[in-house]
């Protein structure tokens, strides 16, 4: 198969996973540039193995893994309350289910990296333990164990109660 043809088959599915893994589609897009640029150049090598699919998100997984090695992305985000003076909408938000997905984005970007790569490749990729572990290069072990880690830490940070913001009534 030629390289275009896999890259544009295969470019939804690794723009969706990268987007899952950083939680931010612009960087997803970046990422999978950078894993096809690195593939095209090995694309005879890489076109021959049983499962191009398959190496080719372990490179876009590792250019997620290893992001927090290059130069620092700055990012500022806007807060809820910063946002009020723009002019934003007054009446409430009506779409909880956005605000819900929204929350859990939020506790998955809070997630260390190996944990949160852990969570995408099985529950979004449906992968198992040992093609997970093939994937991120570690024991079939060490992934369960991020795993439990990472699903500990989402229940206990669910099962918090919220603490009042200042100001607001209780």
């Amino acid at each position: 198969m030629r390289f275009e043809d896999f890259a544009a088959a295969r470019l939804p599915g690794l723009l969706r996973y990268a987007a899952l893994l950083c939680g931010d589609r612009e960087l997803a897009r970046d990422l999978v540039q950078d894993a096809l640029a690195k593939a095209l150049v090995r694309w005879k090598r890489i076109g021959g193995m049983d499962r191009p699919d398959a190496y080719l998100r372990t490179m876009v997984t590792n250019e997620f893994l290893s992001l927090r090695r290059r130069k620092a992305v700055r990012t500022v985000a806007l807060e809820h309350a910063a946002m009020d003076g723009l002019g934003g909408p007054s009446v409430p938000d009506h779409a909880a289910d956005a605000g819900l997905a929204d929350d859990l984005w939020h506790r998955l970007g809070e997630l260390p990296r190996q944990q949160r790569a852990v969570l995408v490749l099985r529950y979004y990729e449906d992968l198992t333990d040992d093609e997970i572990a093939e994937t991120l290069n570690c024991r079939p072990g060490t992934v369960r164990g991020y795993a439990s880690r990472a699903l500990a830490t989402l229940r206990v940070d669910l099962t918090r109660t919220p603490e009042p913001v200042q100001g607001e009534a209780t």
